[in-house]
């Protein structure tokens, strides 16, 4: 059996050399205005997935208001509080994550982005309903299972439709894209959790706006190709060879001429019949426990912060409404900070891009801490906020191109659970610490974990830069 390379007239001698003649040539291929189309509509759909998650602390405030959760608890495990709400939505990712990582692998990545969308948008639509604090976190639980699976299908997408030249900026754009949201969703909730229009509460048209805008996924999958690298680690070179070509077609048809870069060369047959028990054998099992690690660490930098902004200022001796104006001045930093790290994001290796963020989490949230002057906790706040996107869009790049590509998304949601987990927790935790020790508690809990990250980052990090997927 042989398979013809389309528009290339390479022909390839069995259908297992398939994948790595496709990955050499995805590696060649130039940074085209269609592959960046490709990446603009994927970050597109990760917006609802965004707005979805940081509607979490936006409309603490409102649940607050409406009765249905207290802000803090007298029980650590209280499950009449906020931090159940944010441990509700990250039990329902880490189930996604570690649990539904394979769908990706074993269905496709196209239909899962567009089905796991579906499934979280149905279950937020329901949990706008709840008139209970279980329906509330039973359904958010839900909810956070679609999303889990939604992310790490996104992050596969990506790293395998860009060579490695650029995918740091690639991630840089889909990170600034789908944060796009987060001032939309803070926006709504300055505006609407204050109010309840024609008797219904704010926060619960905050959710249902949100779910109501997700359908748009429907238009853009008609615009999404499959993973070729997914399809021919599956059999159908056939099918990923079409692809390749319309992705070579928008270059100009000169991809399959250009010079293979040196490191592409080193693609080997090695990565043909990885398994998932492969994960746990070297040379896979040193990356797992480093990546699980670092996702346990990261969470309480990331969503220590992004999940509790209105609450901390409130806590600062802020008002509800105040709060969330000033939440909605940071939210800006969100899509604007990916965008211009997006200049330096393939110019330094991936580790230290996020030990440096790490560091800089640390010296602004204590500083946040410190302050009482509107001003300055604003200033604080971007800056935090611009770090912790940073983190954000390299490890998400770093945690999907160190894995194989037949089970890269079973990999990433492995590792990546584990910043789920850590975030369900940190629910409860950071309640606990701003019940005992205030806003300082908060980010002296951040400033440990950011340590953690430092150390772990510049003493086992791989390099990556400029090497093709499927080599580690």
């Amino acid at each position: 059996m042989s398979v013809v390379g389309i528009d290339t007239g390479i022909e390839l001698g069995t259908a297992s050399a398939a994948p790595d003649d496709i990955s050499r040539r995805l590696e060649a291929m130039p940074g085209t205005s269609y592959v960046w189309r490709l990446v603009i509509l994927l970050s597109l759909g990760g917006c609802f997935e965004i707005y979805d998650l940081f509607l979490t602390g936006y409309i603490a405030p409102g649940l607050n208001r409406s009765g249905l959760l207290t802000t803090t608890t007298h029980a650590f495990f209280g499950f009449s509080g906020i931090g159940a709400f944010v441990a509700a939505t990250f039990a329902g990712l880490f189930v996604g994550t570690f649990f539904l990582g394979f769908l990706a692998d074993r269905f496709g990545r196209r239909a899962i982005f567009t089905y796991a969308l579906l499934g979280y948008t149905t279950a937020s639509v329901i949990m706008a309903c709840q008139t209970s604090s279980e329906g509330l976190l039973f359904w958010r639980f839900l909810a956070g299972i679609g999303i889990g699976v939604e992310v790490i299908t996104i992050d596969a997408y990506i790293t395998e439709l860009v060579p490695s030249r650029m995918r740091g900026r690639a991630f840089a754009v889909n990170q600034s894209i789908m944060f796009i949201a987060v001032p939309v969703v803070a926006a709504l909730a300055w505006w609407l959790v204050p109010l309840s229009p024609f008797g219904v509460d704010g926060w619960r048209w905050v959710v249902l706006i949100g779910a109501a805008a997700s359908m748009i996924v429907w238009v853009l999958r008609l615009f999404l190709p499959e993973s070729p690298l997914w399809l021919a680690r599956h059999g159908r070179s056939a099918e990923a060879y079409r692809i390749l070509a319309a992705l070579e077609a928008a270059g100009g048809n000169t991809a399959a001429m250009r010079p293979v870069p040196s490191s592409a060369r080193t693609v080997t047959h090695s990565a043909t019949n990885v398994g998932f028990a492969d994960l746990f054998r070297p040379p896979y099992l040193s990356l797992v426990i480093l990546f699980m690690v670092f996702n346990l660490c990261q969470a309480f930098g990331f969503y220590g912060f992004a999940n509790w902004v209105p609450t901390l200022l409130v806590e600062k001796g802020i008002n509800v409404t105040k709060s969330l104006q000033y939440a909605f001045i940071v939210a800006f930093a969100y899509p604007i900070a990916p965008l211009l790290a997006s200049s330096f994001a393939d110019k330094f290796e991936r580790r230290w891009i996020i030990a440096g963020a790490c560091v800089a989490i640390i010296v602004f949230g204590m500083a946040f801490a410190q302050l009482t002057e509107p001003v300055l906790l604003i200033i604080c706040g971007v800056l935090l906020t611009a770090c912790n996107t940073t983190m954000s869009y390299a490890y998400h790049a770093y945690q999907t191109e160190v894995f194989p590509t037949q089970i890269r998304a079973r990999a990433s949601g492995l590792v990546y659970s584990m910043s789920r987990l850590s975030a369900t927790f940190s629910g409860f935790i950071v309640a606990y610490m701003l019940k005992e020790a205030g806003v300082t508690g908060v980010f002296g809990l951040i400033t440990a974990a950011m340590l953690i990250v430092v150390i772990a980052m510049a003493l086992f990090g791989p390099n990556v830069r400029g090497k093709p997927l499927d080599v580690v």
